[in-house]
């Protein structure tokens, strides 16, 4: 039995059977016209059918441009039974006139429903600019396009001849030149509305049917005169066959009355293939009427071969301005990948790239500057203004600078220069920045002072040739000393100091043991909106023999450029298991693993003794791919994930969003969890933030992966990762890191909410 929905389709399908076999089998005969016609009304009677039930199914705009179309129908219907009669011979003259005016008011009143349609769907006539917007000058050209390949289409097909040859008279004339240049209108409109009308509006699909049938329609009864007017035998009755077609178009447009949402997300993450194509339907359609009539040995004539001359500048024209936008948005996103969005300084990645040319050149002065006491700034004044003092230091750093100096912001307080200078002015360099950040900024209506610490390296620092992250790491390194020594310091990197902070040496010497300094500390994961802890995450810590506290990245980066990352793991993973199983927590553990691991086959069986000797189910751990060298073997890397996943063990991919992560991974590593960046949320825009959050959040959702969100700090970043639907969070907003001894502190509320393990 068919499904009562699917009625159109069947008796449309079914009149588009008849219609071909009529064209293929009747040809030219009378018998072929008058089955023909008796297709096209009963096409017709369906679509109004369709019509009739639809308005008293809606109400509002959505009925009127339906009652619109409605009225077009029925002057078509009219129009015919005046051609009709004008075809037996009763009052030829009259019959022709009525039916030509008739005729004229089907494509006015169909513009206007196309029209009132746009509108409801909230079309915007003039859309803000931006990079991924069409101009507004190609838009006009794409309407230009289609009119333009139809008027081609219809004086190919003899339009000049016929009104002469059969409208004698300058009314009739008059009336099917007005009709002529109405369907042009039509078609044109039609197709700019269509590139106007964004994905996530309301009743696009339905807009798509209604202009594509109108359209199909037109261009049918067009096609059908051409290849009656060339000679093919029978070229109206396929005509007849667009005609079916265009009808079951707008019917299934008619009928869609509960069309009342978007795709929502989901929409974004298909392509907009009737934007792509469109522009170029004409041109293609075009193409190929020329290429049919010049196989049938037809000569063009002069109106199509300027009109293709014109659709060619045209299309050009379109293609430069298409062009020359999508250059633009790869200089903005150029730009954006290479500098910080809150500063507009350099970031990381820029200050990188030119500090490994000037280490080349050995002519340089780095200085890592970082602000103390920024933290009372953010509690006492808020975030907001704490933004504002970060782009107030920027622009005071950037002043004392001289031209061919980069300053770029590497961190959330931290700023980098590199300058042109000789080792012995050092020391020069650094004061003027001191002296510079002197002078009080006004926060909030308020004085602030800042101060900063600041590490300073020279190309000789160790007589070797370094590495950009050697540099920063020594600069970082001299910074700490600073700090420790008392704030507003510069402190000059010596050589010698490097060695009793040097984690390899120190990894070396324990021999399988914990080194002196090394332990961890373990941060909340928590979920949403509850704020239940329902994990933890391990995180490494060490203070070097000398007290200097060297970052995380810092000595995890020397451990794996030494070849000791494997090493740093094993004992991350031994020391976070016995202390979550001494502590007798019954909660997931997160361990971060350096990339490369996941290239060692060996790396699955420690994992599975290391639980066995703690007695921890591998359901409990996670582990967490981090990036401090990006992943060489995809194949392997997968293959090893899926050998953790046989055990019980799930995988997730940490700091997603930022260095070597991309959308590959997430197609080609068979991970269970995401952990968002926090970097996602370091944006000075909220609304930005969201968006960029529910664009990532539908991507991973889609793929069925959990996600995690890092870095939240504010409850505003709080509420904003929740509305975008994300379920689990961490960052100090919900409790800093803590010692393994105080854990127990919120063992209480772990695990009290069913279902929020991840």
């Amino acid at each position: 039995m068919v499904d009562r929905r699917r009625w159109p389709d069947c008796l449309f399908g079914l009149l588009a059977l008849l219609a071909v076999l009529n064209a293929a089998t009747l040809r030219g005969t009378v018998e072929g016209v008058r089955v023909d016609t008796a297709l096209q009304f009963g096409a017709a009677i369906l679509t109004v059918a369709g019509a009739l039930l639809a308005v008293t199914r809606t109400d509002g705009a959505r009925r009127r441009w339906r009652l619109l179309y409605l009225a077009s129908m029925g002057c078509w219907l009219i129009a015919q039974l005046f051609r009709v009669t004008g075809s037996i011979g009763v009052g030829n003259t009259v019959a022709d006139f009525a039916a030509t005016a008739t005729f004229l008011c089907c494509p006015v009143l169909s513009l206007v429903a196309l029209i009132l349609l746009g509108r409801s769907g909230g079309v915007v006539v003039n859309p803000p600019r931006g990079p991924l917007r069409q101009t507004a000058t190609t838009n006009v050209i794409d309407g230009l396009v289609a009119g333009l390949s139809f008027a081609i289409l219809a004086g190919m097909g003899g339009f000049l001849h016929q009104l002469t040859a059969t409208s004698p008279d300058l009314v009739n004339m008059g009336l099917r030149i007005t009709l002529g240049l109405t369907e042009l209108m039509v078609v044109g409109t039609a197709v700019v509305v269509a590139m106007l009308y964004d994905v996530d509006r309301p009743y696009r699909s339905t807009y798509l049917f209604l202009a594509g049938g109108v359209v199909t329609v037109a261009s049918a009864y067009r096609v059908g005169v051409y290849l009656e007017f060339i000679g093919v035998d029978g070229g109206s009755l396929w005509g007849g066959v667009g005609f079916v077609a265009g009808q079951w178009m707008i019917t299934h447009a008619l009928l869609r009355t509960s069309e009342r949402d978007t795709d929502g997300d989901f929409a974004y993450r298909r392509t907009d293939w009737v934007r792509l194509i469109l522009p170029y339907a004409g041109f293609f359609g075009t193409a190929v009427l020329f290429a049919f009539h010049v196989v049938t040995g037809r000569p063009l004539g002069l109106f199509a071969a300027y009109g293709a001359v014109l659709m060619v500048f045209l299309v050009t024209v379109r293609q430069i301005l298409v062009t020359r936008a999508q250059w633009a948005l790869t200089r903005r996103l150029y730009w954006a990948v290479r500098h910080d969005p809150l500063t507009g300084l350099p970031n990381r990645i820029l200050f990188s790239e030119r500090l490994e040319r000037a280490a080349r050149d050995r002519d340089f002065v780095l200085i890592f500057v970082d602000l103390d006491d920024f933290k009372e700034v953010n509690d006492r004044y808020g975030h907001a203004a704490g933004d504002e003092l970060l782009c107030a230091v920027g622009r005071r750093l950037s002043g004392c600078l001289a031209d061919g100096d980069t300053l770029a912001r590497i961190g959330g307080d931290e700023f980098a220069v590199l300058a042109r200078a000789d080792r012995d002015r050092l020391d020069q360099v650094a004061d003027r920045l001191r002296l510079a950040l002197r002078s009080p900024f006004m926060v909030q209506g308020s004085s602030v002072r800042v101060t900063a610490s600041m590490g300073v390296v020279g190309p000789e620092a160790t007589g070797l040739p370094q590495t950009p992250d050697d540099l920063l790491r020594h600069a970082d390194i001299s910074m700490l000393a600073g700090k420790r020594q008392g704030k507003d310091t510069a402190v000059v990197y010596q050589a010698s100091t490097r060695t009793p902070a040097d984690f390899p040496i120190a990894l070396r010497e324990a021999e399988g043991a914990v080194p002196q300094g090394f332990h961890l500390v373990y941060q909340h994961i928590v979920s949403l909106p509850e704020e239940v802890p329902v994990a933890v995450e391990a995180l490494a810590r060490w203070t070097a023999p000398n007290g200097i506290r060297v970052a995380p990245e810092t000595f995890v980066a020397t451990a794996e450029a030494a070849g000791l990352g494997a090493v740093l793991d094993a004992l991350v993973l031994d020391l976070a298991c016995r202390e979550i199983a001494a502590a007798g927590i019954g909660v997931d553990l997160h361990i971060n693993v350096g990339a490369a691991r996941l290239g060692s086959t060996g790396f699955d069986e420690n994992v599975r003794r290391t639980l066995a000797r703690y007695g921890i189910e591998p359901q409990r751990l996670v582990i967490e791919i981090t990036e401090t060298v990006p992943i060489v073997d995809i194949a392997d890397a997968a293959a090893q994930i899926r050998r953790l996943a046989a055990l019980g063990v799930r995988v997730a991919l940490d700091d997603f969003g930022s260095g070597y992560n991309s959308l590959t991974y997430l197609h080609a590593l068979p991970v269970h969890i995401v952990k968002l960046d926090r970097s996602l949320v370091a944006g000075a825009d909220p609304a930005h933030d969201l968006a960029l959050y529910r664009s990532v959040m539908s991507i991973c959702t889609g793929l069925g992966l959990l996600v995690i969100a890092e870095g939240i700090e504010t409850r505003a970043q709080a509420d904003n990762v929740q509305a975008a639907g994300c379920r689990f969070a961490q960052g100090h907003l919900f409790g800093r890191p803590v010692p393994a001894r105080d854990i127990g502190n919120f063992r209480q509320n772990i695990g009290t909410t069913p279902g929020a393990s991840v």
